[in-house]
This record gives structure tokens, C-alpha cells and sequence, in this order.
């Protein structure tokens, strides 16, 4: 359609300059005494037309002649700067191939050119964000060569060229890798000094986060590693699986730390409630409780979760964490300064009905019956999770328990029977 339209232009203009032109009659003369030229009229609009033709062209002539040296300069600027470009991804290409010696020299090739330009006024770019990163692939690859010297020297230049606004990228770029350079050297509080000088925005980063993470543990900063932890599951940064071992790893460190029970309960208290219905978290817990001559009470009160979960799912805990449970609940009952609630001697008979042949329940269904004086149904449990219990320490646990019911009974032989069958497992 458009070149219709022109096409239908052209034919216009060439009929009205036809018109014009075959029915012109008109003359322009010429006084230039003691001479008189007549001239046409179209013959002097066609000498104009030509006239400015050739002094338009003749101009636009001189002007390429006087601007060659500055194109000479230009054309030599530009394979200046090419050539500084593809120093600078050779030095990045060998970098990230592991040769490191031909990375650095590469990248000091690339400062001087950036420099030789910058000097003479020649270059068209801003090369202070090309110099910072040339800087930071020379430090990189001084790092890789154990050559601190020359990596501290290349990181502060870095940071000298990326102070600009638009250089901020490239800063934080940098402090990224002096945090980490910090923790492969196995100095984690200078890790964390470098990431407090990231911006709010940058120091929740992905790579920040993980970077902090590792430095807080190797810091024993075990709160700090928590808070850290959580935030990285959040962002999605591990497997669902690997965020809970990491933090639940983080959680019982920080409750190994407490030494008396004031503390633990602090520890405690800093956990959210999906936290401390870890299986593994709370036996900690409560365990760590008793071992500090704490509540037995409150002890039993943070297993009643995992119990519940162990009654309710059986096949939702494992061998070892339902073992430690009905260990851990075993030494809060006997550690309780008042005789076993009637609640959970309730629930522990319900969960035995529920899974009669379950020889840990039977164990603890004896111990709780003890705490009750009843003799005659503890040794009767007892009796039968001994026969069935496949691991060892409680089958100990369960002959000795026997022999002690035997010796109270003045039944002699039977304790001693007891007494060597708990000696030989």
C-alpha cells in the first residue's frame, strides 16, 4: 500500500513539473555590461539545482578530508578498547578453567590498557566498573594462587574504582567474595565483618545467607546459624529434607549448649511449635533437661507431643528415636520428685491395648507399673519385653529390674537367675 501511495506521488510531481516546464515561456536576462544573455527560466533553476549539487557535495568532501585524522584516532580507540574487552573475558575464560597465573596476567594486561586510555582522554566508555572487575578476577585468581599480598592489593582497588552508583553491583560483588575468601581461610569472624558492609537488601541474599550460615557455625555463633538457617529454607535455598536436618543439627546444638536449666528453657523458648515437635529436638530437649537436674515434669510435658505422634503414627518415628523416647520417658518417671501422673499411666496402657506385642511399650508399661507398686503386673510386663526386646541395653534394663522385683520378694533363685541373665547380654 505505501508503495502505492509513492508511486502515485511520483506520477503527480512528474506531471506538474511537465506542465510547468513544456508551458514556461519565461526568460531571466542577464546585464553584464557590454553583454545581455537571455536565459531560460528552467535552464536556470536546473544550473541552481546543480550549482548547490556540487557545493553541497564539495563541502561534505572537505569535511571527510579535515575529519580523517579524528576517525584514524577513533578506529584506533575502538580496537584499543576491543582489545581490552577480550583480555578481560580470556582472563575470566581461564579463570574459570583453572589457570589462574595466565588469568592474573591477562587481567593485569587489561588494567594497563584501561589505564593508558583513561590517561590519554581517548576512551568513550566509563572503564571504572571494567577496571573494578578486572581488579576482582586478578584478586580471585591471586586467592586461587595463595597469594594474599596481591589479593588484598587487587580487592581494595576494586573497591576504590566501584564507588559510583552504578558501580554498586560490583561492589558488593567484591565484599561477596572477600566474605568468602575469609571463611576458606578459616577466619569467620572477618567472613561476617565483610557481609555487615552489604547493603540491607544484599546481605539477605541467597549466596550472602549461605556464606553467613557457614561462618556463624564455624564462629559457634549457634543462634545466629539458626536465624540464618531459617531464612535460607524460606527462600527455598535446600530440599525440604535438608533444611530440616540443617536447622534441626543447628537446634540441638544450641540446646547442648545450655548449661543449667535457666538457660535451656531460654533455648527452648526461641523455638517456634513445628520446632519442637521435632522428634529428635524435643528427646534432645528433654533429655539435656534431666542431665541438668531440671523439672522432670516439664521434661515429660515436651515428649508428650512426640508421644502422642509415636501412638497415633507408629511407623512415623524410627527404631532409634522410639527407643530414645521410652529411655528418655524412663528416666523422667524415675527422675519425678512426685510418684507417675495417673494420666500418663493411662496413656501408656491405651497405647499397649492398642499394640499389645509392642515389646517397647510393654518395657515401659513394667517401668511405669513399678513407679505404682504394682509388682505383681510390672513383673509381668518386664517378663514378656524381656523375651521380645531386640536391643540390647534395655533387656539389660528389664533383667535388672526383674532381679530387684525377685530380691524384694526374697525369691533368691529367681534373682539370681535374673541377675545372670542381665550379665550375659
Amino acid at each position: 500500500m505505501r508503495a502505492a501511495l509513492w508511486l502515485l506521488a511520483l506520477f503527480g510531481i512528474a506531471a506538474a513539473l511537465a506542465l510547468f516546464a513544456g508551458n514556461n515561456q519565461s526568460t531571466v536576462t542577464v546585464f553584464w555590461p557590454p553583454w545581455r544573455v537571455d536565459l531560460s527560466l528552467n535552464l536556470v533553476l536546473l544550473l541552481l539545482l546543480g550549482a548547490f549539487v556540487l557545493l553541497h557535495t564539495a563541502l561534505r568532501a572537505l569535511s571527510a578530508l579535515f575529519n580523517l585524522p579524528r576517525q584514524a584516532q577513533r578506529w584506533r580507540t575502538q580496537q584499543k578498547e576491543r582489545a581490552m574487552y577480550g583480555a578481560l573475558l580470556d582472563a575470566l575464560s581461564h579463570q574459570l578453567a583453572g589457570r589462574f597465573i595466565r588469568a592474573r596476567k591477562l587481567a593485569q594486561g587489561t588494567l594497563s590498557q584501561a589505564t593508558a586510555l583513561a590517561e590519554g582522554g581517548h576512551s568513550r566508555v566509563n572503564t571504572n566498573r571494567l577496571q573494578s572487575l578486572a581488579h576482582l578476577v586478578a584478586a580471585e585468581s591471586a586467592q586461587s594462587l595463595q597469594d594474599p599480598t596481591a589479593r588484598d592489593s587487587h580487592l581494595e582497588q576494586a573497591l576504590a574504582f566501584a564507588t559510583a552508583r552504578e558501580e554498586q553491583e560490583t561492589r558488593e560483588a567484591a565484599i561477596l567474595s572477600a566474605a568468602r575468601w575469609a571463611l576458606v581461610n578459616r577466619d569467620a569472624e572477618a567472613a561476617l565483618d565483610w557481609l555487615d558492609k552489604l547493603p540491607q537488601g544484599a546481605n539477605r541474599r541467597t549466596l550472602a545467607l549461605r556464606i553467613k550460615l557457614k561462618a556463624a557455625r564455624l564462629a559457634r555463633r549457634t543462634p545466629q546459624a539458626l536465624d540464618t538457617a531459617r531464612l535460607l529454607a524460606k527462600h527455598g535455598a535446600f530440599s525440604a529434607s535438608a533444611a530440616q536436618s540443617i536447622v534441626r543439627g543447628l537446634i540441638l546444638d544450641l540446646l547442648s549448649a545450655a548449661y543449667d536449666p535457666n538457660q535451656l528453657h531460654s533455648a527452648w523458648a526461641q523455638l517456634d511449635s513445628a520446632e519442637r515437635q521435632m522428634p529428635d529436638v524435643a528427646i534432645h530437649a528433654a533429655q539435656r533437661l534431666l542431665a541438668l537436674q531440671g523439672d522432670a515434669l516439664l521434661a515429660q510435658q515436651w515428649l508428650l507431643p512426640v508421644w502422642e505422634h509415636m501412638v497415633s503414627q507408629p511407623d512415623a518415628l524410627a527404631e532409634a528415636q522410639q527407643l530414645r523416647l521410652v529411655r528418655v520417658l524412663e528416666a523422667a518417671f524415675g527422675a519425678a520428685a512426685t510418684p507417675l501422673d495417673g494420666l500418663w499411666l493411662a496413656r501408656i496402657e491405651t497405647a499397649l491395648q492398642n499394640n499389645p506385642r509392642d515389646a517397647k511399650l510393654q518395657y515401659l508399661a513394667g517401668f511405669a507399673c513399678l513407679q505404682q507398686r504394682l509388682w505383681g503386673k510390672a513383673q509381668q510386663l518386664l517378663t514378656q519385653a524381656a523375651g521380645n526386646l531386640q536391643d540390647a541395653g534395655f533387656q539389660r534394663s528389664a533383667w535388672q529390674a526383674l532381679a530387684r522385683l525377685a530380691e524384694q520378694r526374697d525369691d533368691t533363685e529367681s534373682a539370681q537367675q535374673a541377675w545372670r541373665r542381665a550379665g550375659s547380654v
